[in-house]
C-alpha cells in the first residue's frame, strides 16, 4: 500500500496539522517525496501556481513507482471564494497530470490520470482542503478562534484597532489575526520561566516548540476544527 502525502503551505501549518494528527491518533503516514528538515512533509513557503505545480511535479516520480496512494493539498483560503481556490488547484493539477478529473468540492477525492513505468494505470487519489474559519482566513484565523487560555493582552488589541479606525487607519483582518496570535503566545500564555527565553519559547517564529511543548494553549477539540478533521480522516 502506498503512502499518503500532504502538501502544505508553510512550516507553521505543518506543525499545527501534525499536532492534530497526533491527537486523533490516526493511522496516517505523512511523508513527502523530498525531506524538509526532519519532518515528513512537502512544504511550500508562500503560494503561487509555480510552487504548487513544482510540489505536484515532485510527487510524480514517486507516484509512478507506486509509492503514493493518496495526495492531500492544504492551502489557506485567505479572502478568496472557495470556487476560486478550487479553480487554482485544478489549474495546477492539469498542468502536471493532464486529463485528470477536476476537483468540484473540498473533502472529496478525484482520480489522478497517471500510469506507471509499464504504462499500467495507477489508482492514485487526490483531495484538497482550504484552511479557514467560516469561509475566510488562514492558520492564524484558526488559532485565534480556538485559543484555550485567557487572552486579556491579545483581546485588548481590539481597543487599539478601534483607535486606528477612528483615525482613518485600517489594518487588514489577516494582519490583525497574526498580531493577535503573536501577542497571545508572547504575553497571555508565556510562563514566567519561559519569559527568560521568550524568543525561543514564546514566539510564533518558533511555532514548532509551542506545538510540541505548549499545545494546550489551543483547544484542539473545538468544533471549528471538525471539518478539517474530517478531511484528515479521509487518509486513515
Amino acid at each position: 500500500m502506498g503512502k499518503n502525502i500532504l502538501i502544505v503551505e508553510s512550516k507553521n501549518d505543518k506543525y499545527f496539522f501534525q499536532a492534530i494528527i497526533n491527537k486523533l491518533n490516526l493511522d496516517i503516514e505523512v511523508a513527502p517525496p523530498i525531506r524538509i528538515s526532519d519532518q515528513d512533509y512537502l512544504e511550500m513557503n508562500g503560494l503561487d501556481h509555480k510552487k504548487l505545480k513544482d510540489a505536484l511535479s515532485n510527487l510524480r516520480a514517486n507516484i509512478q513507482k507506486g509509492e503514493i496512494e493518496k495526495v492531500g493539498i492544504i492551502i489557506d483560503i485567505d479572502n478568496y471564494q472557495q470556487k476560486t481556490r478550487i479553480t487554482f488547484v485544478n489549474e495546477c493539477i492539469q498542468e502536471v497530470f493532464p486529463n485528470s478529473e477536476l476537483i468540484s468540492e473540498v473533502n472529496r477525492f478525484i482520480n489522478l490520470n497517471i500510469t506507471d513505468s509499464s504504462d499500467d494505470s495507477l489508482n492514485v487519489k487526490l483531495a484538497c482542503y482550504f484552511t479557514n474559519i467560516d469561509g475566510q482566513g488562514d492558520l492564524e484565523t484558526v488559532l485565534k478562534a480556538i485559543k484555550y487560555k485567557e487572552s486579556i493582552h491579545a483581546d485588548c488589541l481590539e481597543v487599539w484597532r478601534n483607535c486606528l479606525t477612528s483615525n482613518e487607519k485600517v489594518i487588514k483582518d489577516k494582519d490583525f489575526d497574526k498580531f493577535w496570535v503573536n501577542i497571545y503566545v508572547r504575553f497571555d500564555t508565556c510562563s514566567n520561566n519561559d519569559k527568560k527565553q521568550a524568543g525561543s519559547k514564546c514566539s510564533m517564529s518558533n511555532f514548532d516548540y509551542i506545538m510540541k511543548n505548549k499545545v494546550e494553549i489551543w483547544d484542539l477539540d473545538h468544533p471549528k476544527l471538525d471539518n478539517f478533521k474530517y478531511f484528515l480522516e479521509l487518509f486513515s
